[in-house]
């Protein structure tokens, strides 16, 4: 009895000099490290995670639905799990809330499919009923001047989508027409994509008149009608509801790392109205949690800033609004962005830098981001797709306004890429679990290199007064026209504009 007494006595002490012990420090995170520790298991499993999210709260998880504000309980949940190595803080967003109640279009008499443009004005409860009328092609579609000579004077104009050096792909060809004296417009869209949505960036009641977005397979018939002198009258009924709303960012960073020198990535949380979004983008979401979370395990030099943002199918407003806060000394300490919109499924894109291959370069130092995902990837086999910048996602504001160096990957969204873009079948059966995987493993490639070596890598951009301001001379975004799965996100969002 007195030896097991004794033994005890001994147990305890050495427990007593084991607790006393300082833990070992982690090691640094390695790219070998941090890819081996992101499974295909985590990732579809947060994937499936959102589609139940979705489902039980109306199919989607979009701004303004109750399903957005549980995608935010569970990333949340998930990082409360890392509570010894992370800070977060859920950031309120102010935005504009809408919802199509209503829309048809029909043109003799025939009914033709129709999406309604965010922040356009509502017609009555009746609707308009009206001759179409065909505006102007081309770069002068974007000018009133464009206008003269024909008569569209309280008409329904039927004009083509297409990139204007203001107002964007479709305010851009909406405005022109209404100043012209446009009772209404129907924009067709100018590349073979089904149109899934389409924003006009921001609500303009004394200018705007009530607009839709059709396909080109529509437009174009109607066009030819047109051109022969046929005689259409069509009818264009939409009630739109908008309405200030505040919404949320969760911002998460790495309690260790220098925080001079941070290397920020980034997804939008929020799905469209129409379905779950888990390519677009549960994909990203998914993606970026398990990178942050395997890094926690591993020291970096660099601190290492995540932000799930909120409402970007509405404009990129989540992350507008992030920058748009940042002060001057958070903004001179970020080193890069990179972004994750779409990563599920279609081909392996690389935003393209360098402007080698789209002629749309971003800040300097992009093309560092640029070549370690490439050399990754080709590393692998893999063919890679130079991406564009469409200004159609979330780096949009710190590559316009901050001037930051960004990078990332995307999927593309066109039909060989992504049939359920921006529809109800974009579920956990849309995803492609080995896509995913590869590009989350190259995604902790980069990160890896960046959170060490980052201050070598990427020059710092200057301080400047204008900082987290609209700059004067916004960029003029590259068109994906003519691009197969590049046609810049039309969504209901900033994915389009």
């Amino acid at each position: 009895m007195k030896f097991i007494q004794s033994f005890s006595l001994g147990a305890a002490c050495l427990s007593v000099s084991a607790v006393a012990t300082p833990p070992s420090e982690p090691e640094f995170v390695t790219s070998e490290r941090l890819q081996n520790d992101i499974t295909e298991e985590g990732l579809m499993g947060n994937l499936k995670r959102l589609e139940d999210i979705a489902y039980a709260n109306g199919g989607n998880r979009a701004f303004g639905f109750p399903g957005y504000d549980a995608s935010v309980d569970f990333i949340v949940e998930r990082l409360e799990k890392l509570s010894e190595t992370t800070t977060f803080f859920l950031q309120d967003v102010p935005g504009l809330f809408t919802q199509v109640a209503s829309i048809s279009f029909a043109a003799g008499g025939e009914s033709i499919p129709v999406i309604g443009l965010t922040y356009s004005p509502s017609t009555s409860a009746e609707g308009l009923t009206l001759p179409l009328a065909h505006g102007p092609t081309g770069d002068v579609g974007c000018t009133v001047e464009g206008y003269a000579g024909l008569n569209v004077t309280g008409k329904i104009v039927l004009v083509e989508r297409g990139t204007c050096p203001t107002g964007g792909t479709l305010a851009g060809r909406l405005l022109p027409a209404a100043t012209a004296g446009a009772a209404a417009v129907i924009i067709y869209n100018n590349v073979n994509a089904s149109v899934t949505g389409g924003t006009l960036s921001a609500p303009n009641p004394e200018q705007f008149v009530p607009g839709g977005f059709i396909n080109r397979s529509d437009g174009l018939a109607l066009v030819q009608r047109l051109s022969a002198n046929e005689t259409i009258i069509a009818s264009f009924q939409q009630t739109q509801l908008i309405e200030n709303k505040i919404t949320r960012n969760v911002i998460a960073e790495t309690k260790g790392g220098d925080p001079n020198n941070v290397i920020m990535i980034g997804a939008h949380l929020d799905s469209v109205q129409a379905g779950p979004g888990i390519n677009d983008d549960g994909s990203g979401t998914s993606l970026i949690l398990e990178l942050f979370t395997a890094l926690n395990s591993y020291q970096t030099k660099n601190k290492v800033r995540a932000g799930w943002w909120a409402a970007e199918e509405n404009g990129l407003v989540g992350s507008r609004y992030y920058t748009a806060q940042l002060d001057a000394t958070n903004v001179t300490n970020l080193l890069a962005y990179l972004n994750f919109d779409m990563v599920s499924k279609g081909f392996f894109g690389v935003f393209d830098g360098d402007g080698s291959s789209h002629g749309l370069a971003g800040p300097a130092g992009s093309d560092v981001i640029e070549k370690l995902f490439v050399d990754d990837l080709t590393s692998k086999g893999l063919n890679v797709t130079p991406a564009i910048f469409s200004g159609g996602s979330d780096y949009v504001s710190f590559m316009e306004n901050l001037k930051k160096p960004i990078g990332g990957l995307f999927t593309g969204t066109g039909v060989d890429q992504d049939p359920c873009y921006h529809r109800a079948c974009d579920n956990f059966e849309n995803p492609n679990a080995t896509v995913i995987t590869i590009n989350a493993k190259t995604a902790a490639h980069v990160l890896a290199n960046l959170a060490i070596d980052g201050a070598t890598l990427l020059p710092k951009a200057a301080e400047s007064s204008n900082i987290g301001r609209i700059g004067e001379m916004p960029i003029q975004w590259t068109s994906g026209e003519g691009l197969e799965g590049q046609d810049s996100h039309t969504g209901t969002c900033g994915h389009d504009v």
